[in-house]
């Protein structure tokens, strides 16, 4: 063989190896999407073990899931808004307007709530708990003309449409369908991961920092009781209503903000329709309460100093306020000038900036 038809012979040897395997115009062979059922790590410190849903367990695909929908603008009316706009982490998943603006421009009726311990939650969702479950909470905010003003029928033709999601509800439940429940138990999912368990309280409890002089007293204040007749031994009582790891009490409770004659909404009767639970509503954590302004559900006070101001000298009896707190009315708390920064200062120890800055819940587009 001469050396002309060797090379040519070389050539086509090349071309076989290796041009053909590069060739543009061949498509690569696509990606087959299966099911991943691994367990999410849920990881809560020194919080108690919380009852989860049976029918809903953690996975990593579906904690994914969630915290997409979270953050997708598709779920509103005009794609300018989704359920971070109004609970930002950096606020601890709240507003810090006092009434969220919709797409419409339109104020909302109450201040928005904080999302993160849901998992510790047993008393249903939003203020006047007319969501039973957290997966039906998940979903009311996007059919609400006042918020993301959309229907479920548009926001699942428009999740279909894209490749990104269909792929993900595959990885999720098997399957490329997408529906409204598979949907919310998605977004129940990823609002169970958010905690919030490693602030400079807790860990003073776990030992491993001091409280200053100033927060040590706020927390004696916080957790001892009104005394009318001791009042040099007279405390906050905070713990009263929000006790516990989580610093709430899974009640409905009217705290004493106005008069009957001047209650503007009526709460939890809403849903209850029991005349009882006038004026009464959820009693939120006060964890990362430094950041989380204005306060109570119609938003009235812009400082943690207002808050403390209004159940030192400022209760309105009502027929429905609670008993523990009306009892305070008449004399008031008791609270000197330092008593009222201590405390505060105290309540600042309940941020958490772990949480705050935590990947895990940022917006993964």
């Amino acid at each position: 063989m001469n050396k002309y038809k060797l090379l040519t012979l070389l050539g086509l040897m090349i071309c076989i190896t290796f041009s053909c395997s590069d060739d543009p115009t061949v498509d690569p062979p696509e990606e087959e999407i299966l099911q991943d059922t691994t367990a999410y790590n849920f990881t809560y410190g020194a919080l108690p073990v919380p009852d989860m849903p049976s029918d809903n367990s953690l996975t990593e695909q579906g904690v994914q899931l969630g915290r997409m929908l979270f953050y997708e603008t598709l779920l509103s009316k005009d794609g300018s808004q989704s359920c971070a706009s109004c609970h930002r982490q950096e606020h601890a998943f709240t507003d810090t307007t006092r009434f969220s603006l919709g797409v419409e421009g339109l104020p909302g009726k109450r201040q928005a709530m904080s999302v993160f311990n849901m998992a510790w939650n047993s008393n249903e969702f939003f203020w006047d708990g007319r969501a039973h479950l957290l997966r039906d909470q998940a979903i009311l905010p996007i059919q609400d003309e006042l918020e993301m003003d959309e229907t479920l029928e548009n926001v699942l033709s428009k999740l279909s449409n894209e490749k990104m999601y269909k792929d993900q509800f595959t990885r999720v439940y098997g399957d490329d369908d997408i529906t409204v429940d598979k949907m919310a138990l998605a977004m129940e999912q990823f609002m169970l991961s958010i905690v919030s368990h490693d602030s400079k309280y807790d860990q003073w409890k776990a030992g491993t920092v001091e409280l200053s002089e100033s927060e040590e007293r706020g927390r004696l204040l916080y957790e001892t009781e009104y005394n009318p007749f001791f009042p040099e031994f007279s405390g906050a009582d905070c713990a009263h209503c929000h006790g516990g790891a989580n610093f709430e009490n899974d009640q409905y409770m009217n705290n004493g903000l106005d008069a009957d004659a001047d209650f503007v909404d009526i709460g939890r009767e809403m849903v209850s329709n029991d005349p009882m639970d006038r004026a009464r509503f959820k009693v939120p954590s006060l964890r990362n309460i430094e950041l989380t302004a204005p306060y109570m559900h119609d938003g009235r006070f812009s400082t943690l100093e207002e808050v403390v101001d209004h159940y030192n000298e400022g209760i309105h009896p009502s027929t429905t306020v609670d008993e523990a707190i009306l009892a305070t009315s008449e004399t008031g708390l008791f609270m000197t000038a330092q008593d009222k920064v201590d405390l505060v200062n105290f309540l600042k120890t309940l941020t958490d900036d772990t949480f705050l800055n935590d990947v895990r819940y940022t917006d993964p587009f």
